[in-house]
């Protein structure tokens, strides 16, 4: 029997913003593996489908569980939040079919179908906060030392880097973003526009408009399904979106074409 192993990305969390190949491959599969939160997100697609539900920690038994099951012939599906690939179990995945001497053309076909990561849909429920580039850290530090990470900051930092931050705070872990906050306030100003979003595109959604100075006040409002957008030196915010400039004001001089379409030639 010859089974196959999606690792489907389902974010932002949406189904108006779920890809076309994410709701196919979900459609085909006789089987859906994953964390019960992201199971719950595409609840109403996998009907009739066995279903394995996971906490959160329990990673590695549920990469296990979907290989050996797409070896014994099943269609399955591993739902993963956002993209797979980024913070998500692609890596996982690959990891063990390599330790276990897996070759891609000959073996168990794996696809990764590609999601709306945080960072892409929160960014566009706030305005235009990574024209320029931008670096994406998690603040997790159970695979990570906190050491590497802080090196990390430091370096986004002094880099003036836009920051999108995954995982900024939990129950244990409460420190980690203030001391984040401390390292980039060497090199930028208290007004430095911060975004905290929490649930993406979904019911839970809520959208907090801040600054560096004043993001200890909301720290009863972060946690593992936050991300958090802190600008760079250029960042503003505009009717409460956060924008970044791209550069093109100061090259085409934006205020002399407010209405470009007039200045056009007309071929009628």
């Amino acid at each position: 029997m010859t089974g196959k192993l999606y690792i489907v990305g389902v974010g932002p969390g949406h189904h108006d913003h779920m890809t076309f190949r994410a709701k196919q491959v979900i459609g085909e599969s006789d089987t859906i593996v994953g964390y019960e939160t992201y199971v719950n997100l595409v609840q109403d697609l996998i009907k009739g489908k066995t279903v394995h539900r996971y906490a959160m920690t329990q990673e590695v038994e549920r990469a296990h569980q979907c290989i050996d099951l797409a070896k014994s012939g099943k269609i399955v599906s591993l739902v993963s939040s956002g993209d797979p690939g980024i913070y998500g179990m692609a890596g996982l995945i690959y990891e063990t079919l390599a330790e276990s001497g897996w070759s891609p053309k000959d073996d168990l076909q794996v696809e990764i179908v590609p999601g709306v990561s945080a960072l892409n849909s929160c960014a566009s429920i706030i305005g235009s906060p990574l024209m320029s580039d931008f670096a994406v850290v998690s603040m997790s530090d159970l695979l990570v030392p906190w050491e590497v990470i802080s090196k990390r900051v430091e370096a986004a930092a002094q880099g003036d880097f836009v920051m999108v931050i995954y995982n900024p705070a939990s129950k244990k872990r409460t420190h980690q973003l203030q001391d984040t906050r401390k390292v980039l306030l060497k090199y930028r100003k208290p007004t430095t526009p911060v975004a905290i979003i929490n649930g993406a595109f979904r019911e839970s959604q809520t959208i907090i408009m801040t600054d560096l100075e004043n993001l200890p006040n909301h720290s009863d409002e972060l946690g593992m399904t936050c991300t958090v957008i802190i600008g760079n030196s250029s960042t503003y915010t505009y009717k409460d979106l956060m924008i970044n400039p791209r550069g093109y004001k100061s090259k085409y001089n934006l205020e002399e074409q407010t209405n470009p379409i007039s200045k056009s030639k007309s071929f009628s």
